[in-house]
Formats: structure tokens, C-alpha cells, sequence
């Protein structure tokens, strides 16, 4: 069998190297450089020859730096020869780019994935997509995990008898729902409207949440603007007490201060898909790693193994 040789971009190297750990490979080496006129070059410095690489690269700001690194890196994996190359992408950020909402736009979200094979990528390992349609832009095989289990077993600890989980949209609701049915939760949603990229309305809240435990679930945080006005609405229907939990934690803008900050919000939970800018400033965030379920799935990639079985529900 060929053996694994793992590589990392620049954009998240504590995580490649967490999977490492929990595979017991050693995180091969790379080398970037920058010309004068600003182009980047990118060198492999392990072999690859007959390998099965894995390249870690969330899409994460700056996006477009990274994104070039990560394809700079394929054709070179591909260029020396590698057996096989799957991309390790936890946060694909074009993903929001998923559909055509206003004349003459692009559809980023397939560009990008047709980038990323024509680069030289075979597989993509991917964790929680904006939109379910953005795995069929790939033309590779794409392995689509989600963080609902790891955000459970975090939410199991506290006492639930009291809660009901809210989606911050109708579009998430489908994951909302399979986040409660783990939990053994009813489930809320919010009728919400964006206006620009920084505003949302939430008109109403569909479902039972007054004086209740709300967890609200999201698939990423970004300005917050969703949240902070989620959190208004909710406080108008004389909740309990809120956790706010999501798979990325980007954070931008001051975002993490801003919910933290608020006295409605008793716990803040996301993955390190991402770095978390300011985590260790923020008291009322937990980081849970999602390093070994990474690692597993690689294993079963290498092995010819099922993965389907990782986001099971159970």
C-alpha cells in the first residue's frame, strides 16, 4: 500500500499537525516563498512519489492567499509524482458562492472546485458546507463530514431538560433538526431575510423558545450580524438563558467580542475547522477540536475504508 505523506499550507498548521499526531505520521515539510513582483512559490521538501498525499489547507482569510498556496501545493504534489492527492479543506469559504442571486455574477463555489481538480487534486475531505449543492460542484469524489456529533458530546455534559435548539434560518434547519435528534431536543427556527452581507432581519421565530434553554446552531460565524439579531428576537421572547455553538469560528470584525460581550449569552462552542482569532481573550469560548475525526476519516481514505460511517447519526 502506498504510504501517507501529510503536508500543511500556511493557514492552519496546528491543526495538520494535531492529525498527524493522531495518525502518528510526521508532518512532511514545505517551504513558501514570495518574488519581488508578489508571486508565491511553493516547494515540497519530502518525496512524493507513489504517495498518498494529503494537503491541510482551511480557506480562511486571507482566502485568496491561501487558496493560491493550496494550488500552488497540488501542482507540485502532482508534479512529483504522487499516487493520489485529497485535499484536507475543513472550511471551504467560496461555498456561500453556491448559487447565481443577482445578474451577472459568479458561481465562486464551482469555479473554485474546478480549480482545485485542475490543480491536481483527486479527492477533497471537507467538514460542514454552506449549502448541500456545493458537493456536487466537485468533479471528484468529495467526503462531506459534519461537527454535530463533537458539538453533542459537548452539550450532553450540561443539563438539557430545559432546552430546544434554534436555527438562526429556515436553510439550516434540516442540520438544526439533526443536532436536536442527537440531543433528544425539540427544535426552533428563525425566519430570517439578508439584506446585504452585513444585515439580516429576523421577522419571527417559528416554534416554542419562551423561557426556555436556547442552543442556537450555525455552520459558521462570521460578522455575527445573524446572531446579534437572533439574540434580539430571543430576548423578546423572555428566554432562559442562550448558547451559541457553530463549525467555524471565523470570528471577523470583532465578531467574538461582540457576542461575548452581550449578558444573554451564557457559553459560546465552535470547532477549530479555522483558527480562532482572540480565543484565548474570551472567556465564554470553547474551542473543541475536531483533529481525530479528521484523522480517522484519512485513515479510512488511505485504507479503502468507509466514511460514511463518521457522520452517522448515533
Amino acid at each position: 500500500m502506498h504510504e501517507i505523506t501529510m503536508f500543511s499550507g500556511s493557514a492552519h498548521r496546528e491543526l495538520a499537525a494535531a492529525i498527524c499526531h493522531h495518525l502518528d505520521v510526521p508532518l512532511a515539510a514545505s517551504r513558501v516563498t514570495r518574488f519581488a513582483n508578489d508571486c508565491l512559490e511553493v516547494q515540497l521538501l519530502a518525496n512524493c512519489r507513489e504517495r498518498d498525499v494529503f494537503v491541510v489547507q482551511p480557506l480562511v482569510p486571507p482566502v485568496q492567499e491561501n487558496l493560491i498556496e493550496l494550488l500552488l501545493m497540488l501542482d507540485a504534489a502532482r508534479g512529483a509524482s504522487a499516487a493520489r492527492i485529497t485535499v484536507v479543506m475543513p472550511h471551504f469559504a467560496y461555498a456561500r458562492s453556491d448559487k447565481k442571486n443577482a445578474p451577472r455574477i459568479s458561481i465562486a463555489a464551482r469555479l473554485v472546485a474546478d480549480l482545485l481538480q485542475t490543480a491536481g487534486a483527486d479527492r477533497v475531505l471537507t467538514k460542514t458546507l454552506h449549502s448541500p449543492q456545493v458537493h456536487g460542484f466537485f468533479g471528484v469524489p468529495v467526503d462531506h463530514l459534519h461537527a454535530l456529533h463533537e458539538l453533542a458530546r459537548h452539550f450532553r455534559s450540561s443539563d438539557l431538560t430545559n432546552s430546544v435548539v434554534v436555527s438562526p434560518d429556515l436553510g439550516y434547519a434540516k442540520e438544526a433538526s439533526r443536532f436536536a435528534r442527537l440531543l433528544g431536543l425539540p427544535v426552533a427556527a428563525a425566519a430570517k431575510e439578508r439584506l446585504a452581507d452585513d444585515k439580516v432581519v429576523i421577522s419571527s421565530i417559528i416554534g416554542d423558545v419562551r423561557g426556555r434553554d436556547i442552543v442556537v446552531l450555525d455552520d459558521e460565524i462570521a460578522r455575527g450580524s445573524t446572531i446579534v439579531e437572533l439574540l434580539d428576537r430571543l430576548a423578546e421572547h423572555d428566554v432562559a438563558s442562550v448558547r451559541v455553538a457553530c463549525t467555524h469560528g471565523l470570528f471577523t470584525d470583532g465578531a467574538l467580542a461582540r457576542i461575548g460581550e452581550r449578558d444573554d449569552v451564557a457559553e459560546i462552542v465552535c470547532t477549530n475547522t479555522v483558527p480562532v482569532p482572540g480565543a484565548d481573550r474570551a472567556p465564554k469560548l470553547t474551542v473543541l477540536s475536531i483533529a481525530h475525526a479528521l484523522a480517522e476519516a484519512v485513515r479510512r481514505i488511505h485504507n479503502g475504508e468507509s466514511v460514511s460511517v463518521l457522520f452517522e447519526e448515533h
